[in-house]
């Protein structure tokens, strides 16, 4: 009687191409997609506007700005019409874009808003929660730092979130999104102020503690009189009454 044959290893080798032998490769990375070229435009210009590297009075051309931004002229032109809308340029066809300066108007009228709606957030946010206390120091930190070096951009856009924080302490989800359609408005003119006023810098800082320190404080009538005071500042500078 013949001898069966030997059965298989209980582990036999398998070939390096056998599909049992190769590890399922990781999921690749995908790589971020590009931005679309309208909103490359959009966002060069805009920032360029907003930290003042294009000032009021710049006239810029489609051509000039498909070069910077590595785009045809196509993009260029929805782009510029977006910032149009915003009120940020002035179109004139077959010249370019005239970037507009801040006017004393838009300043006084961005300060009526914003005293309307910061009062009544400071008032409503006392007694203020430990959490909105803990923000509002960090911001006042890096408003210091950004101060000492002299990064005007960056200070704009703490300055801006410190007030915002105390809107959103609110609650109100109306006033919140009001708030922030004046965002750009706010940055640029803080820019452009600080740049014409640096002696109220250090000012700025000593205001902001104030607020925060009649937060912490719980004392409502002495926060609502802070913010009211810091913000009517910007619209006495436009009015020429510089304090």
């Amino acid at each position: 009687m013949s001898a069966a044959p030997a059965s298989a290893p209980a582990h036999a080798p398998v070939s390096p191409e056998s599909p049992a032998s190769s590890a399922s490769p990781a999921s690749p990375v995908s790589a971020p997609k590009p931005l679309p070229a309208a909103e490359r435009v959009y966002a060069h210009v805009k920032e360029a506007v907003l930290d003042r590297r294009y000032e009021g009075g710049t006239l810029l051309t489609e051509g000039d700005l498909a070069e910077a931004v590595g785009v045809s002229r196509t993009p260029v032109r929805e782009a510029l019409l977006r910032l149009e809308v915003e009120g940020l340029i002035k179109l004139y066809p077959k010249k370019g874009a005239l970037v507009l300066a801040v006017s004393a108007q838009e300043i006084s009228d961005v300060v009526e808003t914003r005293l309307l709606v910061e009062k009544f957030a400071v008032a409503k946010a006392v007694p203020a929660p430990a959490g909105l206390i803990e923000r509002l120091t960090e911001l006042l930190a890096d408003m210091g730092r950004q101060t000492e070096a002299g990064d005007l951009a960056a200070l704009s856009v703490s300055d801006r979130a410190f007030h915002a924080e105390i809107v959103r302490s609110a609650g109100n989800q109306i006033l919140s999104r009001l708030y922030d359609q004046l965002r750009d408005r706010q940055l640029r003119m803080g820019v452009a102020l600080m740049h014409a006023h640096p002696d109220r810098i250090a000012k700025n800082i000593t205001e902001h503690t104030e607020i925060l320190d009649a937060l912490r404080a719980g004392d409502e009538a002495a926060a609502t009189e802070a913010v009211h005071r810091h913000v009517s500042w910007v619209r006495n500078l436009a009015q020429g009454e510089v304090r």
